[in-house]
């Protein structure tokens, strides 16, 4: 059991996070799901989405990623550098995370959770969406400890990780059926570098968050499997 419940005080000042409790029904907190925006968003949507998980015995951290975009664009990137791509413009999501997987890792995971409040590595998934997900599977890689599990919506595996050593964490990735990140070569690296990889493919173009109850579905499964609890995780629907 951990020692104390996660809060404001135990993680350095500089971080934006917000934390959110296990419901009431299951005051107990065995697991810990850290959430990760995706690129130009904020902490702020994805705290509403650790209320909505409701999952029992379990404690939401939304992170903010640490810089923000330029040109007063808004919202915040876990890349360590904003490239642009020449060919659609669009805004590469995959510039390094040397500086994200520090945060998430060092300050989030083994200061914060692990020795200030007694968690297992174990005991703490991660979820990201686009560049937040990409950010998830390099702080998986750097891990010497096997983590609860990922949750990797539209983010593929970022080129700086090799598929030299294979990394314990299991990984459920969703993308859609075109117009994804989530292409054969990408799903093949993952696979290459991560022991245990499913993925689900949905019936739509782009790599969105899930829509509805069926696209949400293998999430609440994984997190069935993966999650510690007393009390069992529910397959119900979550409105996104």
């Amino acid at each position: 059991m951990p020692t104390r419940l996660p809060n404001q005080a135990g993680f350095p000042t500089s971080l934006v996070l917000s934390i959110t409790p296990p419901p009431a029904s299951s005051p107990r907190t065995t697991n810990v799901l850290i959430l990760l925006h995706g690129l130009g968003d904020n902490s702020a949507s994805f705290t509403n989405l650790g209320k909505q998980l409701a999952l029992p015995e379990t404690t939401c951290i939304s992170l903010q990623a640490p810089t923000p975009l330029p040109f007063e664009l808004g919202g915040f990137l876990w890349g360590d550098d904003v490239t642009f791509d020449q060919a659609s413009g669009q805004m590469d999501h995959d510039t390094g995370f040397t500086k994200a997987v520090k945060i998430i890792k060092q300050d989030i995971i083994e200061d914060g959770l692990v020795r200030k409040c007694g968690y297992k590595p174990r005991e703490i998934l991660l979820f990201g969406f686009g560049q937040g997900a990409m950010a998830a599977l390099a702080t998986a890689a750097a891990m010497a400890e096997e983590l609860g599990g990922i949750v990797a919506i539209g983010g593929p595996l970022p080129s700086s990780i090799t598929s030299a050593r294979s990394v314990k964490t299991p990984v459920l990735v969703l993308g859609g059926s075109s117009s994804t990140l989530i292409t054969r070569t990408a799903l093949d690296r993952l696979k290459a570098a991560f022991r245990d990889v499913e993925y689900q493919k949905w019936n739509r173009a782009g790599d969105g968050m899930p829509r509805n109850r069926d696209e949400m579905l293998p999430i609440m499964r994984f997190f069935a499997r993966r999650l510690k609890s007393r009390a069992g995780v529910p397959e119900g629907s979550v409105e996104i």
